[in-house]
């Protein structure tokens, strides 16, 4: 009898085909959802040891402003990783990009154009400075990796020591502030979308995933490829909104201290009304962050420098041999990971209200432990965007949670390191069982 099914539609199993799990129908990547397991336990463990406060959505609020630096900077090293490279300088090079910023709006361009601090055009030079030097620095040194074959680990050991002390030089290791107040706001809870403006991006974020979904399904369906079942995208669907739209809720649970409002309504000339409130809602940082996430998600699966990443990364002497230029694609690697330290500065300096000695001090070991507690392979190839970024959430909360218990901060270190180790050993173990995929 010939079947007269469309392909990718939904068909009823027969009666001699294997039950599928639940996991399986619904096309959940298991170690997604043991580092998602593992995050939630961190929690609920953090919580009861801190008495409730580790979940209340003042501590969420700062937890998420506290991962956004670290969570950019990985999502670059996942490609550094990928094309079997590392980087150890971007927390030197994180320091370089904020000294030269923070110099630039507050010595430079009010010496040479007469720009002081609050004009509009301060926060957007500056930042646009800091991406031009983070792109130059990042491309040199993929030059060296990939033109003069200098060992990445060699080349970024050596930048991790050169841009930290020329960060000192630049500000005669002075720390220099206050930054301009519109720059400022990127660093978080001095620059948030407020309730209102916080439900209606966090509803546009909703019908974007949702429309997301059927347009995947409606692809797959078009060219032939198998499906899920509809309640299975349904319940997906349900799981995205949710979380979305709860995590919306907990950032605008945290309410702004009434002597902050106090303050602003009187710099207005205002008297606050009886009863006024205010929440925070979603910071301009994590607003960064998506927007990053989204870009280099896309660029990954959807662009020819993504498949190149990957193809180079799974054998780079066979993707050499296809025709591509792997030593011009280190120094497309390493630049976009110089910009995106140059974010990551925007937003911890931003954070701080100025430029320090020590900003960016150990984030390459975070950087590097969240990209690869998130699965990026060390052996290359393998790696996602979204894994980085909750590996980078995984390892600010374990760091925000002993704080908050009390852990001295050696022990703090040692607990992060033996995690990373206890990581990539998982890691290792989960790819010989499930073929290395």
């Amino acid at each position: 009898m010939t079947d007269t099914s469309t392909p990718g539609t939904d068909t009823h199993p027969s009666p001699t085909a294997p039950k599928r799990s639940l996991l399986t129908q619904l096309e959940i990547d298991t170690r997604l959802l043991g580092m998602i397991g593992a995050f939630v336990l961190v929690c609920l463990v953090f919580n009861v040891l801190t008495d409730g406060r580790f979940l209340t959505p003042r501590n969420i609020f700062n937890l998420t402003i506290q991962t956004v630096s670290v969570a950019i900077m990985a999502t670059g090293m996942v490609f550094v990783i990928v094309t079997r490279h590392i980087d150890l300088s971007v927390g030197a090079m994180l320091a370089t990009c904020s000294a030269a910023m923070a110099m630039t709006q507050t010595d430079i361009l009010p010496k040479m154009l007469g720009l002081g601090l609050g004009h509009p055009l301060i926060p957007w030079i500056t930042i646009a400075v800091g991406l031009l030097i983070g792109a130059m620095i990042g491309g040199l040194q993929g030059w060296l990796v990939g033109y003069l074959t200098i060992p990445a680990f060699i080349v970024t050991l050596g930048g991790l020591l050169i841009w930290r002390n020329v960060a000192w030089y630049m500000t005669d290791g002075q720390t220099i502030g206050p930054l301009d107040e519109t720059f400022r706001k990127f660093g978080g809870i001095n620059g948030t979308l407020g309730e209102t403006w916080s439900w209606i991006v966090g509803l546009i974020a909703v019908v974007l995933a949702l429309w997301a979904l059927w347009s995947a399904r409606r692809n797959k369906i078009g060219h032939g490829f198998p499906v899920k079942p509809v309640w299975a995208e349904a319940i997906v669907g349900l799981i995205i909104a949710a979380g979305i739209l709860g995590f919306v809720a907990i950032l605008n649970a945290y309410e702004v201290p009434t002597a902050r409002l106090i303050r602003e309504f009187k710099a207005r000339g205002e008297a606050m009304p009886d009863g006024f409130t205010a929440a925070y809602g979603i910071p301009y940082s994590v607003l960064l962050l998506i927007a990053i996430a989204i870009a280099m998600t896309v660029m990954a699966k959807r662009t020819r420098l993504g498949r190149y990443i990957f193809a180079t990364g799974g054998n780079p002497d066979a993707a050499e041999l296809s025709g591509i230029n792997t030593r011009l694609l280190t120094v497309k690697v390493f630049a976009l990971m110089g910009a995106l330290v140059a974010l990551s500065a925007v937003v911890a300096s931003a954070r701080l209200t100025n430029h320090s000695n020590d900003i960016g001090t150990l984030d390459e070991l975070r950087v590097i432990a969240a990209a690869v507690i998130g699965g990026t392979a060390l052996a290359g190839g393998i790696g996602t965007i979204h894994g980085a970024i909750l590996g980078a959430l995984i390892m600010q909360s374990l760091q925000s949670g002993m704080a908050m218990v009390g852990v001295d901060a050696p022990l703090q270190n040692i607990v992060v390191g033996a995690v990373l180790v206890l990581a990539v050993w998982i890691d290792i173990v989960y790819r010989r069982r499930t073929g290395g995929k």
